[in-house]
């Protein structure tokens, strides 16, 4: 009985089944066919040129992306008070990467579908390598307002790919010749968070730098985004028989704020070092007027109207569309990364990705973060640029100075 049961069910199962298959619609082509084929759902079809991006407004990342996305949209803002882009309305269109490799890739596909004409990547390799592979195989150009890792280049993701931002060679090597001439600091102190690339690579660089000028490190360190504990290191920090000149912290929030904290509280006064990652408002904010001193580090750019033609226009006119100042210089890389997209679809005269790529190849742009040219794809797009020198005096970033340095370590 138990066997005749069962045959009748599997019999019901397999009617049930093909009944189904009937009534499904036919799939004449593959998803790839359906991507290649498929018409795109906007950009230049209905008059206007989309630019995606898949910048991060949640997660980890997002402290970097989500004040991009604010300078973006100013920067289309103004495009369009001016005419547009080619006599068409220019649109940027983010959807969230959520701080995941895999979100950031899927949302730069589905921009590219819908007819985005070129990408804006997360400032970060790991993060923002995913959405750069999508641009590259759809034949787009792909730019990252503030990935800095040498990784993030053409020779990595492909002839269309541009990094926007200084490399970690260049802002390795600027604050090392900081430290070294200007500070005359002599022995040095290297904490490296294992956790991304972007951290791993700037160490490397600032070492390698700082013992071209001559320059000794006591040890280098690690310490893994999370832990929330630095016990160890501090306990092997207060070990040596001297203390070094400074220390060189290579993390990011919010555990950048816990170590700094940590040194300080326990006693451990020398100055501290670091890159791009300190320009955080919410690490200014955690240190405040107690702990945020004798704190050094070099950014993409400062905000001030002194510091770079158009950077007065450009903080007036973000006061005017959010109604409060520019809290972070992150809203100065989205905002250059459009317009510089905008000028060079507007020297190429068309939103071809071969086109614009080299258009930005073939010149030199002026932005809020300083001046830039690239090498060649074959050189990696290389970026020649400069990097700001700030210090954190009472919890508030002081501009010191822009810095090309003299030695930069080879990627």
């Amino acid at each position: 009985m138990r066997n005749r049961r069962f045959w009748r069910l599997i019999g019901s199962l397999l009617v049930a089944s093909l009944l189904l298959a009937a009534c499904a619609p036919a799939q004449t082509s593959t998803p790839e066919a359906v991507q290649a084929t498929e018409a795109p759902a906007g950009g230049e079809e209905q008059g206007t040129i989309m630019i995606g991006g898949a910048l991060c407004l949640t997660g980890i990342q997002a402290p970097l992306d989500e004040p991009a996305v604010r300078g973006a949209q100013l920067a289309v803002d103004e495009i369009n008070k001016k005419g547009g882009l080619l006599g068409k309305k220019l649109e940027f269109k983010n959807l969230d990467g959520k701080s995941d490799p895999v979100t950031v890739g899927n949302a730069a596909l589905q921009l590219i579908q819908e007819g985005a004409v070129a990408i804006v990547m997360p400032s970060d390799f790991d993060f923002g390598g995913p959405a750069g592979r999508e641009a590259q195989k759809a034949g787009l150009v792909g730019i990252s307002p503030a990935a800095s890792s040498p990784l993030l280049s053409s020779s990595t993701l492909g002839d269309k790919q541009f990094p926007m931002s200084m490399w970690n060679t260049t802002m390795g090597a600027a604050t090392a010749e900081y430290v070294y001439n200007t500070k005359g600091w002599r022995k040095g102190y290297v904490v490296t968070d294992t956790f991304i690339d972007y951290t791993k690579s700037l160490s490397r660089y600032f070492i390698e730098a700082f013992k071209l000028y001559g320059g000794e490190i006591l040890f280098e360190d690690t310490y893994v985004q999370g832990d929330q504990d630095f016990s160890a290191q501090l306990a092997r920090i207060k070990a040596l028989p001297e203390l070094p000149d400074f220390i060189y912290i290579s993390s990011y929030m919010p555990d950048l704020a816990t170590i700094i904290r940590t040194i300080r509280e326990n006693g451990v006064d020398v100055p501290i070092v670091g890159g791009d990652s300190y320009d955080d408002p919410a690490l200014f904010e955690a240190l405040g007027t107690e702990y945020g001193n004798e704190i050094v580090y070099d950014t993409h750019t400062y905000l001030d109207a002194s510091v770079s033609p158009g950077m007065g226009d450009f903080l007036t006119a973000y006061q005017a569309k959010y109604g409060k100042p520019v809290d972070a210089i992150w809203v100065a890389t989205g905002y250059d990364a459009i317009n510089l997209l905008a000028k060079a679809i507007e020297i190429a005269g068309s939103t071809d990705g071969a086109a614009v790529a080299k258009a930005m190849e073939d010149n030199e742009f002026q932005l809020l973060t300083g001046n830039l040219d690239w090498s060649p794809a074959a050189d990696g797009h290389a970026p020649n640029k400069e990097a700001v020198l700030v210090e954190l005096k009472d919890g508030k970033p002081i501009f010191i100075s822009w810095m090309r340095p003299e030695k930069v370590p080879p990627p």
